[in-house]
């Protein structure tokens, strides 16, 4: 197994996390992305187009296109970044939804954690 060490640089397993959040289109996400990295709630955010999404909405079946934005951001900003999203996005329920970075790339790693600052 790799180690988490490069450097003096020792990577600690769910400091960062990705955050999936779908939006109805690419002018809408993007408009959250840029929000997101400008606040430094997020070093990254990958906007991947063309998802069909089906699902049960007011007891309904719901079948839509929409993006699906992937977060770069440390764990200890998942409760603002969610805000953020929230109180700039256009469905009623968004979804927001978090997996912590366990291993990856360390010097990616230390860029995320240098770009986005812990919670005070």
């Amino acid at each position: 197994m790799a180690s988490n060490t490069e450097g003096d640089y020792q990577y600690t397993p769910g400091l960062h996390s990705v955050t999936y959040v779908t939006a109805p289109n690419e002018e809408t996400a993007k408009k959250l992305a840029e929000g997101l990295v400008k606040n430094k709630l997020a070093a990254c955010v990958n906007i991947i187009p063309s998802i069909f999404s089906v699902y049960e909405w007011k007891d309904e079946i719901q079948k839509d296109p929409e993006v699906l934005m992937m977060i770069k951001t440390r764990t200890s900003r998942l409760e603002d970044l969610t805000k953020f999203v929230r109180d700039n996005h256009p469905y009623e329920v968004c979804e927001v939804i978090s997996t912590p970075i366990q291993h990856g790339n360390l010097p990616y790693l230390k860029w995320l954690g240098e770009i986005v600052p812990d919670k005070q």
